[in-house]
């Protein structure tokens, strides 16, 4: 015989590896089961938050589902910010948590169904004959859909005794959306025709098309179109021709590369969302661009699109690439002279002649430069890009970056070049929160065995989620490294409001000395004044891993130098 809590920890160690959570009453049966019966690891965080934040990095740097649990009431509002992060950026994770009893609600018992629905998560609640059952729905559900849900366990049945646990077929996995259909096809062919004509085409790819595995299907078809190539923040890299790619698109772009992107006269835009950010606020294409949009959302998700093809990034992007290849007259392209050629083989062809594509005029690497700025600013603080570009330099090759966020954000996106998407998660951008970043390093540490874990995070947000500032050190260590950019500000609303005349003393923190707190903690903390301080990163990467400390850079950075995605908030808002 197994109580129903061990039918659930049972059931979700033969499909989910990774837990993250913090014990209380309602989940404190089903952890137990889950330590003594499984082989899932279980990692202990120190705030509820962090237990679904670790979850969410987990699977934003491998594509692996993992879980988090929590115990009812206070344990489970407190969950509530990181959930909805998780909803809004369509990451599948399962929480499972306790609840009330089904003879009703105790004094502290709060509608946690309700809450979980009001930011669009759905809750599923194990009964006395269906726990194995629940558990691998509510997986599934997570995996088909991409979003997080909550598994609710009962405290009058966590302990109840239901029989021999069962083996319960699945879950099933989400079957990629072939483009089928006579419309669909239809659509392939007009988007074929479009590409076959353009002189200068361009391909965008988010992260959708990562989760597509869509990265060699991408780069046949920018190799047969001569397309150069761009990504959202989420989806750096996966083009795998690095040398016709113009880096990423929206504010953290580079201003020459953005500006070679309004010269595309077809943009197709494979798995992205092309938000407010990623669109520069509708002015990442020129007018006269035609913008097609692959993706399994129902419909295109931004009104620039003027093509919508509902279907998987992958299976899309390979069909394309089929439909120009077999194509008798190949891709056209524009000629120095202006003539019309024919693409072959990546080159093109006119009157005998070898002429280069598009993407063979434009010096890519040129293009994707910034402004790094001098060592300090006016205010004799550290210039943050200063900082950054030089922190891109000397941080580990095999890093793995989880960002917090707050303004400081663009640093680590324009200087800090990730070498797949995976390999950078923003956890926070989505819901547009601060404070989940500390929580995000056990997730990516768990998903990452071999990988140098290195965390970026304002001082406001850092100081938030101090909580797990414990858990980052005791779980990454030698691997772990955190950049604090620290300006003693909450920086994005000085930049929005403080310019605009409104009291300032809200937007300003008391400068916080999180080198010492890391220090405190266990780890390495180091005030950062100049880059020469920097060169303790080598010396700590000379170091062998189990013979280091978490290193903590305190980086005091001047809040007068304004990120350039932050001057077009400030600017629509204006």
């Amino acid at each position: 015989m197994a109580h129903t809590s061990a039918h659930v920890a049972h059931t979700l160690a033969v499909h989910i590896d990774e837990v993250f959570g913090l014990m209380g009453n309602g989940n404190a049966y089903f952890l137990d089961a889950l330590l003594r019966g499984t082989s899932t690891t279980y990692t202990a965080v120190r705030h509820e938050a962090g237990a679904v934040v670790a979850a969410d990095a987990h699977f934003r740097t491998s594509g692996r589902i993992a879980a988090a649990t929590t115990t009812y009431g206070a344990g489970f509002t407190n969950t509530l910010t990181a959930l909805a992060e998780a909803a809004q950026a369509r990451v599948p994770l399962v929480l499972v948590v306790g609840d009330e009893p089904t003879s009703g609600p105790r004094p502290w018992d709060v509608d946690q169904i309700a809450m979980a629905s009001a930011v669009g998560v759905r809750t599923y609640t194990v009964g006395r004959v269906d726990a194995a059952a629940a558990t691998v729905t509510a997986i599934e559900h997570a995996l088909t859909y991409r979003v997080p849900v909550v598994l609710a366990i009962p405290y009058d049945v966590a302990t109840l005794d239901i029989g021999e646990i069962p083996a319960v077929p699945g879950p099933s996995r989400p079957v990629p959306m072939a483009p089928v259909g006579e419309f669909t096809q239809t659509a392939l062919d007009r988007l074929a025709a479009d590409l076959t004509e353009a002189k200068r085409p361009l391909l965008l790819a988010g992260r959708g098309a990562w989760l597509a595995g869509a990265e060699a299907e991408l780069g046949e078809l920018a190799d047969i179109t001569g397309a150069l190539t761009v990504t959202t923040a989420l989806g750096r890299n996966i083009f795998p021709a690095a040398e016709h790619d113009l880096g990423v698109a929206g504010g953290f772009g580079a201003p020459a590369a953005m500006e070679r992107v309004r010269e595309a006269d077809v943009a197709v835009v494979f798995g992205a969302s092309l938000n407010q950010f990623t669109m520069r606020f509708g002015e990442l294409f020129h007018p006269s661009t035609t913008v097609w949009q692959i993706d399994t959302d129902e419909r295109a998700t931004n009104a620039r699109v003027g093509g919508f093809i509902r279907a998987d990034a992958k299976l899309a992007a390979a069909e394309l690439a089929t439909r120009l290849s077999e194509s008798p007259a190949g891709s056209r392209a524009e000629t120095s002279e202006g003539a019309s050629a024919t693409v072959r083989g990546g080159r093109v062809t006119a009157a005998g002649t070898d002429r280069t594509l598009w993407r063979d005029t434009v010096d890519t690497a040129a293009d994707r430069a910034y402004v790094v700025g001098s060592e300090l600013a006016g205010d004799g603080r550290l210039d943050p890009r200063a900082a950054a570009s030089r922190l891109g330099e000397v941080l580990p090759q095999d890093r793995v970056v989880v960002s917090d966020g707050g303004h400081f954000i663009a640093w680590a996106n324009m200087f800090w070049e990730p070498s797949a998407p995976e390999r950078l998660a923003m956890v926070g951008t989505a819901f547009q929160s601060i404070g989940l970043g500390w929580h995000s390093v056990a997730g990516a540490a768990r998903a990452n065995p071999e990988a140098t874990i290195v965390l970026t995070s304002g001082d406001g947000g850092g100081a938030m989620a101090l909580s797990d500032l414990d858990t980052a050190i005791r779980v990454a260590g030698g691997r772990g490294i955190a950049a604090i950019f620290n300006d003693a500000a909450y920086g994005a609303e000085v930049n929005l409001y403080g310019l605009k005349g409104l009291e300032k003393s809200p937007m300003l923190i008391d400068e916080i000395d999180f080198a010492a707190l890391a220090t405190a903690a266990g780890g390495q903390g180091v005030a950062v004044r100049s880059l020469a301080d920097l060169a303790v990163v080598e010396e700590w990467k000379a170091r062998p891993v189990d013979e280091r400390p978490f290193l903590l850079l305190d980086l005091r950075i001047s809040g007068e130098i304004i990120a350039p995605y932050q001057e077009e908030v400030i600017r629509v808002n204006s």
